[in-house]
């Protein structure tokens, strides 16, 4: 009986300890007795097909000192093509051709989505969450928040140093387009006065401008607002309305990808890990569309499908006690 040979890969958007993750496949693969392919770009990688040059065989070596390092060493895309049936075909094809017996998918919902399509085209595929964001229902935890959240309050303590200098209000964006969680945590620890993000509603007035006055009184003189990207509202929009009204002056500032890069933390090196691990157990048990997520700090896995049909609940009450704190 030939040796099974399994592929890792990275789709969406990039998140520090992917790399990790694409090390712990790497090296419980091959201890495992299997052959193991790197895919370059995401899907893009599969719908080439080119062995040697977007497909690289892997061995213990491929992977090392590449912990640390932010961004993936597979690099990553998006691929509208797979996106359609055709592509999806186009894909599981060319694993047969290369003798792929199973597929790691280190990405988001979309690339979950993708891993289900891809399995049910012939090709067993096992998803790990790695997204800055920490939008994916599924899982309370993916890999790159915990690097973006430190990534984002060093960026801002460093911006509350020049806010304070000058009795300003800072406008500060963070990533989440559908997800506040990384603006929530990384308010509470930079003690932003007010914390907007998609799952709350807000009133200017209310939630910045009296907020603001009635820290004032208090004796505060400067101030951060802090703003996840998914709130309908440009920051500058923002800096300028505060600053009409209050007489303060009033900057806006977009950290932006610079919170997608850097070494990641020792959490998300370790989660990664985990998860990469667990992955490969489940495709050697000949288990195939599941996702590896964590459940009440557990690394468990998930049929695909359930886990893409789960909703996302926010803490509600850990975004109240920010409130009730920051004053």
């Amino acid at each position: 009986m030939s040796e099974k040979t399994i592929a890792v890969l990275t789709s969406g958007g990039d998140a520090p300890g992917m790399n990790a993750a694409i090390r712990a496949v790497v090296r419980a693969g091959i201890t495992s007795g299997l052959n193991v392919m790197g895919v370059k770009r995401g899907y893009n990688g599969l719908l080439s097909g080119k062995l040697g040059e977007d497909i690289l065989g892997m061995k213990l070596r491929s992977v090392s000192d590449i912990i640390h390092r932010g961004g993936t060493m597979l690099y990553t895309a998006r691929s509208p093509e797979f996106n359609t049936p055709e592509g999806v075909q186009k894909a599981a094809d060319n694993c047969r051709k290369l003798g792929i017996d199973g597929v790691v998918v280190i990405g988001g919902d979309g690339s979950f989505r993708g891993a289900r399509d891809l399995t049910g085209a012939g090709i067993p595929c096992i998803g790990i969450p790695g997204t800055i964001d920490n939008d994916i229902a599924s899982s309370e935890y993916t890999i790159g928040f915990d690097t973006a959240m430190n990534t984002a309050v060093e960026m801002i303590d460093r911006l509350r140093d020049t806010t304070e200098s000058h009795d300003r209000c800072s406008v500060v964006e963070v990533m989440g387009r559908r997800c506040g969680d990384l603006a929530l945590q990384t308010g509470i620890a930079v003690g932003a006065t007010t914390i907007l993000v998609p799952e709350v509603p807000y009133d200017f007035q209310e939630m910045i401008i009296d907020r603001m006055r009635f820290t004032q009184q208090a004796g505060k003189k400067h101030f951060i607002i802090l703003v996840a990207e998914g709130v309908d509202r440009d920051v500058s929009e923002f800096a300028r309305e505060i600053e009409a009204q209050t007489g303060i002056e009033t900057r806006a500032t977009v950290l932006g990808h610079v919170q997608r890069g850097g070494s990641p933390t020792l959490r998300d090196r370790v989660v990664a890990s985990e998860m990469g691990y667990r992955a490969v157990e489940l495709l050697t048990a000949g288990k195939s569309n599941r996702v590896v997520v964590m459940r009440d700090s557990k690394i468990i896995d998930l049929d695909i499908t359930e886990a893409l049909a789960m909703k996302r609940t926010f803490n509600k009450e850990l975004y109240d006690i920010a409130h009730k704190i920051s004053i």
